[in-house]
């Protein structure tokens, strides 16, 4: 009897999936360092260094007896009445020669008490006035102007009002564009301290003592129709 051959197919070779490596994860770039996160002061504790390491966010930062205060863009009302005192008052000041009148952004430094504060509008006198280049000005202007907003009312009502008075600021203006009136402040020689000479309000003229010759209409400085 012949014997019978049988023949085993070899088995099936079973393919393999292939992984799809997208091309970004094909390079494998050396790892980076992550920076440490940075730790702010707790309120009441800052400084003029801290202050420095602040985002350039187009934020308002100011810093009074070491607690930092911020403010965002301000409304079309509020830059209004500080273009107009900008305008009135720097024309005054310039055809009389008397000194700079600045708006904000510039820094102001009040020694030991603000570090810094930057004011909406400011006159400095001629003999004090900053050198040419100067990135900030140190000591008191001779008046301080802010405009108020709901946002940071109690701040120019109370905590500037008391860092200006005690710093030295011989006059200061609270400008209110949503009641249309003004509030002038000059410091007492006596007491150091801050007496209003007056609150103007529509149809009258704002009159100062550290610019003595100078008379604003109140109705000129605020947006026409509020």
């Amino acid at each position: 009897m012949q014997a019978t051959m049988t023949t085993v197919a070899p088995p099936l070779e079973v393919a393999r999936p292939i992984k799809f490596v997208p091309k970004f994860e094909q390079f494998k770039p050396e790892p980076f360092k992550i920076e440490a996160k940075l730790e702010w002061p707790l309120q009441g504790s800052w400084t003029y260094q801290d202050y420095l390491r602040l985002p350039d966010n187009g934020v308002r930062y100011e810093i009074i007896d070491g607690v930092l205060h911020m403010a965002n863009a301000p409304s079309y009302n509020h830059q209004y009445a500080v273009s107009e005192f900008h305008l009135q008052i720097g024309y005054f000041v310039k055809q009389r020669k008397l000194g700079v009148v600045l708006t904000a952004p510039f820094e102001i430094h009040l020694p030991g008490i603000a570090q810094p504060v930057q004011p909406d509008v400011f006159f400095i006198a001629t003999e004090r006035q900053p050198k040419f280049g100067a990135k900030l000005f140190e000591g008191a202007p001779d008046l301080v102007i802010e405009v108020t907003s709901p946002s940071t009312a109690r701040l120019d009502s109370s905590v500037k009002l008391n860092a200006y008075q005690r710093a030295g600021v011989r006059e200061y203006w609270l400008a209110h564009p949503r009641t249309r009136f003004v509030e002038v402040y000059a410091l007492s020689a006596e007491t150091h301290e801050y007496k209003q000479i007056g609150q103007f309000g529509a149809g009258e003229m704002i009159k100062s003592i550290v610019l003595p010759d100078l008379e604003l209409a109140v109705d000129s400085i605020f947006v026409i129709g509020q």
